[in-house]
């Protein structure tokens, strides 16, 4: 496991595969802030969820995508008041549309903090 985290940190901090070279800066790609009513298909009331969504690149020598999602939901769990879900990751380009990843996941409904390493194709 560390010898991944040690891959993925290297990975992160040399410059991109392809070339160039990136000074220091921030480029948003979306942030989104969404409020949600929660029905069933019956129709009755599931709660309401507040949904944020933050997806933008960051540069500092190296390109480097930068996620945060989180679900904050009232009254959606039964016996709970309030629950959550929060993701927060990192998005490295290698090659081309291909990237490797870094995902931190905590919840309500999570036992134990998540680590994800992945490896992602965009299309």
């Amino acid at each position: 496991m560390r010898c991944l985290i040690i891959i993925v940190i290297i990975t992160v901090l040399q410059g991109p595969a392809y070339g160039g070279e990136y000074p220091l800066g921030f480029s948003p790609i979306s942030n989104e802030i969404s409020l949600y009513q929660n029905a069933s298909d019956d129709g009755d009331n599931l709660g309401q969820t507040l949904q944020l969504v933050f997806i933008n690149s960051l540069d500092i020598g190296t390109e480097v995508g930068v996620e945060f999602t989180a679900d904050f939901n009232r009254k959606m769990t039964p016996g709970e008041d309030h629950d959550y879900y929060l993701e927060f990751g990192l998005v490295k380009p290698v090659w081309k549309n291909l990237s490797v990843n870094y995902q931190r996941i905590h919840g309500t409904f999570i036992d134990d903090p998540v680590n994800q390493f992945g490896v992602r194709w965009r299309f």
